[in-house]
């Protein structure tokens, strides 16, 4: 993220390049970082907001969501899908208070005809954080797309709060998002294929979400019959992808994701091409080099027979990395939530 102000001076003897490694090591640190808390001032220079401004009807949208919380915190990493997974799951029982209690994933998946929203946070969010950005989330949801359907919203919590600085953490996280992925699979795959679901996923929600279906692919493929099928499914699935810190080309025809495009009935993409973090995604994966899709985009023809929406927030966010940038804005906001739960359900 650029500084106004600020000067860098050379002195005899250092090479510039090493500067600039150094300025680029710190920018890579802001990847997928958590976005700035609705209640901390905006840096200057931010088009960031002290609060996310609420969207007509919010007041009464607040009093009608059915918020969940499912977390993988305190569970190993792992490099497939499990054949069991011993999530944590609670259940907001006042969103203006905050106050959660402990549930389990049957009364969670109870109703199969009642859709269900799983937002994906992305880098440092500590549990408390995730909640919030989820309950906000949920609200804005339900405030702009009146007239689509409630849904039950599930936060996917995954341990991305900060582990050492810089680069280093950068990586972490990405390695991290895989495992994570399984994790989610596990959970998609107790989904009846028959129940609406929608996937918000903001920054390495993205990769996280890919890595899932992935799974589930690769599971039906096998004749696993401990999980539910996910491609063609008579539920309908919408991804919401904000600011992916994902491979540009992850649904390109020989992309590591292209088997995915079976998974799902709509993609709506809402990249930043401005976006000072994201340029530097290509630091987090030795081996690509990719630029991410949350920075250029990508052609409407890889989306295949899916409904594919894309919209570049750049005139509108600016070069910042954060939730609550896309969420202060009305039109973004708005298409959010129209393209999560719009003709969701019957």
């Amino acid at each position: 993220m650029a500084a106004r102000g600020w000067s860098i001076r050379i002195r005899v003897g250092v090479r510039p390049t090493r500067i600039l490694c150094a300025c680029a090591a710190i920018v890579v640190a802001l990847i997928t970082t958590r976005p700035t808390p609705a209640h901390e001032m905006a840096p200057p220079g931010s088009r960031a907001l002290r609060k996310v401004d609420p969207l007509p009807g919010d007041d009464a949208a607040c009093r009608g969501v059915d918020v969940w919380t499912v977390s993988t915190r305190r569970l190993p990493g792992i490099c497939r899908l499990p054949a069991a997974a011993d999530l944590g799951v609670e259940r907001c029982v006042d969103p203006d208070s905050g106050r959660w209690e402990r549930a389990d994933l049957d009364s969670l998946l109870a109703d199969p005809s009642r859709p269900l929203l799983v937002f994906i946070h992305g880098n440092r969010y500590e549990a408390g954080e995730a909640k919030t950005q989820g309950v906000l989330l949920a609200r804005h949801c339900t405030a702009g797309c009146p007239g689509g359907c409630r849904p039950r919203v599930v936060i996917f919590s995954w341990p991305s709060g900060q582990q050492g600085i810089l680069l280093k953490d950068g990586r972490a996280k990405y390695d991290r998002a895989y495992a994570d992925g399984h994790y989610l699979a596990w959970l998609l795959g107790r989904v009846a294929p028959e129940r609406p679901v929608a996937i918000v996923g903001y920054s390495f929600g993205a990769l996280i979400t890919l890595e899932a279906l992935e799974d589930l692919v690769a599971a039906e493929r096998a004749g696993r019959e401990d999980v539910m099928p996910w491609t063609r499914r008579p539920g309908r699935t919408h991804l919401v992808f904000v600011a992916p810190a994902v491979r540009c080309d992850a649904l390109a025809p020989r992309g590591p994701y292209a088997e995915t495009l079976a998974c799902f009935d709509r993609l709506t993409l809402v990249i930043n091409s401005r976006d000072d973090a994201l340029k530097f995604f290509p630091w987090l994966d030795r081996d690509s080099r990719a630029d991410a899709l949350g920075k250029v985009g990508m052609p409407r023809r890889w989306a295949g027979s899916a409904e594919f929406i894309a919209t570049d927030a750049a005139n509108i966010v600016g070069k910042q990395h954060g939730l609550p940038l896309y969420l202060s804005s009305p039109a973004l906001s708005r298409r959010i939530a129209t393209g999560a739960l719009e003709a969701l359900a019957p």
